[in-house]
Order: C-alpha cells, then structure tokens, then sequence
C-alpha cells in the first residue's frame, strides 16, 4: 500500500534584521533568506479545507516572529523556529529550517552562510 506525504514549504523568505555576532551587526542588521519545510501524511479528506492541512501564512507569521527580535547567532533562530513549528503542529512529522545570511563581514565577496536544522519526529 502507497502512502502520501505532502510538503508545505516557504523559500527564501527576505528579512532585513538585527541578527549578527557583532554588535555592529545587530544595529545595523543583515539580510536573511530563511527557507522553512514541513512534511506529513496527506489524509485529506477534503483538500478544499485549510484545517487539513498546514497553513504557510502561520508558517510566515513564525518566521516574522522569530527574526525580529536582536540575537547574535542563526543557529539560535532556526532553533526557534523549528521548536515553534513542532509545538505548532503536532502532525507535522519532518521539519527542514535554513537562515542564508547575504554578505556576512568576514570580507568575502558575494558570500553567503547558511544555518540549517532538520526534525524528524519520533515514531
């Protein structure tokens, strides 16, 4: 017997935000592309109806949440973010959360670093 999973994702979501580990960083703040997927059984019995499935204006409404607020470290803010999709939807069984940081001050040219987190909920 097949089994379906469906995915509901957000991809490079642009923030401008007080997120660095320099104090610099956090008032003048860094362009972030935050890139949240979540994954679960697609047992839709009507697909028409949003309550069947993972609404991603919630989804967005996390990641405004999670990268306003002034912090110094990506891995924080995927940590957040992650932890309120599980507490969020409790059917949502795979969660993948990545921060691009655009032309982070180590003098690189164009460079970009990247923080990302994967869930896998226990059985």
């Amino acid at each position: 017997m097949a089994r379906i999973t469906q995915e509901i994702a957000l991809t490079d979501v642009r923030f401008y935000s007080p997120i660095g580990f320099y104090e610099e960083e956090q008032v003048l703040g860094n362009e972030f592309y935050v890139s949240v997927s979540v994954r679960f059984p697609f047992e839709n019995p009507d697909a028409e109806v949003l309550d069947n499935t993972v609404n991603y204006e919630e989804l967005y409404g996390i990641l405004v949440e999670v990268m306003s607020p002034k912090r110094k470290l990506l891995e924080s803010a995927a940590e957040d973010i992650l932890n309120r999709v599980v507490e969020e939807y409790a059917h949502v069984q795979e969660i993948n959360v990545s921060i691009k940081k655009a032309n982070p001050p180590f003098g690189g040219d164009l460079a970009n670093s990247v923080v990302s987190l994967f869930y896998v909920r226990e059985k």
